[in-house]
Parts: structure tokens; C-alpha cells; sequence
């Protein structure tokens, strides 16, 4: 089965990638892996206190997913799985991809800020490349209308 892979993060536009992914999923009898990524350097400090910010980091990541995971279930018929990894975002995504032979596309969401599309679809655009699958780049404005039309 084809998968769409999107990021979880604590962006805006990551809320239209995951419709994005949730819809063409449902569309084409897809599936859909959710990443998140936890940094290394949000975690720096004392062994003991690091591990306690990076569980209690996780269990956030997986409220969030449920989130997520239940309005896909329930809305689309699509039962979505999370991954978690640590590292370099672009880095990881990269390694993800490459692991996971089903992966099939992933989806970005791009910012609407004036400062650009944000950091990772920057990077992830800048190594287009070299990746093994398309990238999709949602508008972080674009209507839940207009998604559910184009999709």
C-alpha cells in the first residue's frame, strides 16, 4: 500500500498537509504515516531531567496524533500510524523515507508568512533531488473547500 508521509509539528500549516495526506489516502485506498521529530538539542542538560523533557515530549507528540488519528478514522476511513524520531528534521525525514518502501509521497505544509515556506519545505525542496518519491507542498491558507475539491 502507497503511503503518504506528512510531519507533525506545532505549525499551522501542518494542519492542511495532514487534510492533504488524510484525503488523497482516502481517495486511492492509501495509507498515511505520520513523523514527528523530536531535536536533540531540546533536550540538553542533566541525564535525568533530559529524559523526563523528552518523555513528557512524546507524550505530547502522541495527544496530538490522536488528534489527528481520530478525525481521520472516523472522517475518512483512513487509520493513520505515528512515527518518532530524533534528529536533524530534514535528516530524518530523508532516513524515513529510505526505510520505508511504501512511502510514496510526502507532504509538506508551506507557510504563509513573509519570511518564506518555512525551514523545512525549504530544505526538503533544496534536496528534491536526491529523494526516492515526490514532494506535495499544501498552501498553509488553502481552504478546507479548495482541499477537499483538489484532492
Amino acid at each position: 500500500m502507497r503511503k503518504f508521509l506528512v510531519v507533525l509539528d506545532d505549525s499551522r500549516e501542518c494542519l492542511n498537509a495532514m487534510r492533504f495526506a488524510a484525503l488523497r489516502a482516502s481517495h486511492t485506498g492509501g495509507g498515511v504515516q505520520i513523523l514527528s521529530i523530536l531535536r536533540p538539542e531540546d533536550f540538553q542538560g542533566w541525564i535525568g531531567v533530559a529524559d523526563l523533557m523528552r518523555a513528557e515530549a512524546r507524550e505530547r507528540i502522541e495527544a496530538h496524533f490522536e488528534v489527528f488519528a481520530k478525525w481521520m478514522r472516523d472522517k475518512k476511513g483512513v487509520n493513520p500510524e505515528l512515527v518518532i524520531r530524533e534528529g536533524d528534521p530534514a535528516a530524518e525525514i530523508l532516513a524515513q523515507v529510505r526505510e520505508d518502501p511504501e512511502i510514496g509521497v510526502l507532504v509538506l505544509g508551506a507557510g504563509t508568512d513573509k519570511s518564506g515556506p518555512g525551514p523545512l519545505v525549504t530544505q526538503m525542496s533544496r534536496n528534491s533531488g536526491s529523494l526516492p518519491i515526490p514532494i506535495t507542498i499544501v498552501p498553509g491558507e488553502m481552504s478546507k473547500e479548495r482541499l477537499e475539491s483538489i484532492t
